[in-house]
């Protein structure tokens, strides 16, 4: 088995050799053009590239940990040990110190451990921690380059019980690299549009199997702007695809924490791929719904940080004979906030009703109205006629041919259990406060209302807000907008049909 293991080790480093050294005849060196150094905001920061380290901590939205953002796309976030290997919005998370920066090692670091026991079965919504206690710490350092190293140090070894299960996860946005392909140890493969099986379990949840394991992974080596690649120096990489058990599932990179290993216990180099000369291209932000002739008119334009020389911008009013021009003006500076520059073009003097066009340089923006009547139509009518109806609950809603969804939850409107938390803080106390016992149906509740996000509840605060503002808009503005038809007996909701209230 030595002899074996040795054969394979030497076997894949002289393999890993010769695929280093064609990746880097493909990849662009990123000396030479600055490397990733430790900026004022306290992250690190190069043209072209930034790596956060638990700048902010929302785990359950992607936000979290080792976030890496690479030509001004976020490609990569949520860096940190996890419990799972594809941990969805209820998974335990752990709490954590602030992060120590150290200048003069080019260094973050940050110590963290389990259980949270602000969140381990108390709290507003409380999570349900394993019997597990350990505490570890992540060093972020940027090694020359775009490089930098993420290692993983544990005050002890884990329990024999928990090795192979408590793993480092990096987890990848995955619309950007649909289509795309990715090299494992050299073996290709391509990110899919869909999971797809076949399907393994894990403490009882169903997942698809890892979809490669290896020692070296290249993402997107064929686009110079999303190239990236890592390798781990002591636990094998497992690329997982983490949307088979959480719709809003990212792909994921994840390393295990093996036996009787506290320092060094993850140790990665990660290096992105930074395109020389690279600037971020302005974007020009004008108001989505156009503007009234009367009214002041102003358009932001955010701007890479190298470009400190502002230009002219140009309005254009779109013709049958095309686009004509129809002013030049100055863009003021107006400062910067978080990672880009800031400017304003202020036109509030153009009051000539119809679609306009603004540019800076090479950018344009989309086409917009100035018009008396811009809140006329198209504004907030499709919250009502498409918004309101899709979201309502108990009810079947079709558009034409088009079924939404059927006829849902009409199971529910069940008197709560006593004693009981329920989530996002219900929390039923000693008694009912009613006749209807725990567990009956309470008559009337399950007719209409509208769900709340992604909990498939109705929660009350809303309900009594959205109705309150339906009537305000018809008592304090006189509209009258009816677009849809509600069957309140039958349950049938028929979008873009009038029913005449």
């Amino acid at each position: 088995m030595i002899l074996l293991t040795s054969i394979m080790k030497t076997t894949y480093t002289i393999v890993r050799s010769l695929l280093i050294a064609g990746i880097l005849f493909l990849i662009p060196v990123t000396y030479g053009q600055g490397s990733l150094t430790l900026n004022e905001r306290g992250y690190f920061s190069m043209n072209g590239l930034d790596v956060t380290v638990f700048s902010d901590f929302y785990p359950e939205g992607h936000q979290s940990g080792v976030t890496i953002i690479q030509h001004g796309n976020r490609v990569a976030a949520n860096g940190d040990l996890r419990l799972e290997p594809s941990p969805g919005q209820w998974s335990p998370v752990p709490a954590g110190t602030a992060t120590v920066i150290d200048e003069s090692a080019n260094t973050i670091s940050k110590t963290l451990w389990f259980p949270d026991s602000a969140k381990n079965r108390r709290g507003f919504n409380p999570v349900t921690y394993p019997d597990l206690q350990f505490t570890y710490h992540i060093h972020v350092t940027a090694t020359g380059g775009s490089s930098f190293t993420v290692r993983v140090d544990l005050d002890e070894p884990l329990p024999v019980e928990w090795l192979d299960r408590v793993g480092f996860n990096l987890e990848l946005f995955p619309g950007d690299l649909f289509g795309k392909t990715y090299l494992m140890d050299g073996r290709p493969g391509i990110f899919p549009t869909q999971p797809t099986g076949p399907m393994t379990v894990y403490d009882d949840e169903y997942l698809t199997e890892a979809m490669d394991t290896g020692y070296e992974l290249v993402i997107a080596p064929e686009e110079p702007d999303q190239r990236m690649v890592i390798t781990s120096s002591r636990q094998p990489l497992e690329l997982r695809d983490g949307r088979s058990n959480h719709n809003n599932g990212w792909f994921i990179v994840r390393s295990t924490v093996q036996a009787n290993v506290t320092k060094g216990a993850i140790e990665w180099i990660v290096t992105p791929n930074v395109v020389p000369g690279w600037k971020y291209a302005p974007v020009i932000q004008v108001s989505q719904l156009g503007y009234h002739p009367g009214q002041r008119k102003l358009a932001v334009v955010e701007l890479d940080p190298q470009d400190t020389v502002l230009q002219a911008f140009r309005l254009f009013r779109v013709e049958p004979s095309g686009k004509v021009p129809v002013e030049t003006g100055v863009v003021r500076y107006w400062g910067n906030f978080l990672r880009y520059r800031y400017a304003t073009l202020d036109f509030s003097e153009v009051d000539t009703p119809g679609i306009y066009e603004l540019s800076y340089g090479e950018t344009s923006s989309h086409p917009f109205r100035i018009a008396a009547d811009v809140y006329k139509r198209n504004t907030w009518q499709p919250t009502l006629e498409y918004y309101l109806p899709v979201q309502m609950c108990h009810m079947r809603v079709n558009e034409k041919y088009r079924v939404w969804h059927g006829r849902c939850h009409m199971d529910d409107a069940l008197m709560a259990p006593t004693n009981h938390n329920h989530f996002d803080g219900y929390f039923q106390g000693p008694s009912t406060l009613c006749d209807y016992r725990s567990g009956d149906p309470v008559v009337g509740l399950n007719s209409g209302g509208w769900h709340d996000a992604g909990d498939y509840d109705l929660r009350v605060e809303s309900q009594a807000g959205t109705v309150h503002r339906l009537a305000m808009m018809i008592e304090e503005f006189g509209l009258d907008h009816d677009a849809t038809s509600v069957d309140q007996e039958k349950k049938v909701v028929e979008i873009h049909q009038p029913d005449g209230r």
